[in-house]
């Protein structure tokens, strides 16, 4: 499939999907998001894919937020809909997708880009990252699920702080209060995360999938149930013989 606005790229069991509209900060508008949620069910029906990595083009901007041009003459119906179908159609996509998306976050992260980020399972930062939620300087909240995850991912007070004042934080700022997990120089961002990314693809992709879910559960009341029905299914499954075969043997395994 072929795409306007974002770069696909597969390397071996890794891809990378790029967003690529640099003269524009690379906002996310309609075609967009339509795209990257496309090339995510691509990938996730791949079974040579096994990780993904999301990040921006250029090293000015990982997403600077959503393109306003879209929706400044918006009511409420059309307002809500934008809302529900980013959250359906990407955000919550990329939550409870089967192969883990890790951020790699190369510049600013604003408003819809930091909820894009925030999506990832995962997110690694440059060291000239700005990571906000502008909302509020426009009379808006966040709408993508901004209100929802970063208060899960920094705490309550944080995400208000965040949130009511609409200032960015560095990117060292956002790996302390656990925002990002790592930060490093721009030139080293790519290179790092598809380290993390090969590590990660060389263990189970059932045991991943299936953690995914229980932790996406982690704070409700179906986790500890879910945790332990998972458990059990793997059980039934050929990762689980070759895992412990392999550990038994004292080799590798070969998922």
């Amino acid at each position: 499939m072929s795409y306007e606005n974002i770069l696909l790229n597969k390397e071996d069991k890794l891809s990378i999907i790029t967003i690529n509209r640099p003269e524009s900060l690379n906002a996310l508008n309609a075609k967009t998001i339509q795209e990257i949620s496309s090339a995510l069910e691509e990938l996730n029906s791949d079974s040579t894919c096994r990780v993904i990595i999301l990040t921006g083009s250029g090293e000015k901007s990982f997403v600077a937020g959503a393109d306003i041009k879209e929706f400044s003459d918006f009511g409420q119906e059309k307002a809500e809909e934008l809302a529900r179908n980013g959250q359906n159609f990407l955000f919550n996509k990329i939550e409870n997708l089967s192969k883990p998306v890790i951020a790699a976050v190369n510049g600013f992260a604003l408003g819809g880009g930091l909820e894009l980020a925030m999506a990832c399972h995962i997110r690694y930062a440059s060291e000239n990252a700005k990571l906000g939620l502008p909302e509020v300087t426009l009379g808006l909240i966040p709408g993508y699920g901004g209100t929802q995850r970063l208060p899960k991912l920094v705490g309550k007070g944080l995400a208000n702080e965040m949130i009511f004042s609409a200032k960015m934080i560095p990117a060292q700022r956002a790996k302390e209060i656990g925002l990002v997990n790592e930060v490093y120089p721009i030139e080293d961002l790519l290179t790092k995360t598809k380290e993390l990314a090969t590590v990660i693809a060389r263990n189970s992709p059932m045991a991943i999938s299936k953690a995914i879910n229980a932790v996406n559960l982690s704070d409700t009341e179906k986790g500890f149930e879910t945790e332990i029905k998972y458990f059990g299914e793997l059980f039934e499954l050929n990762d689980k013989k070759e895992g412990v075969s392999a550990f038994i043997e004292k080799r590798k395994p070969n998922f």
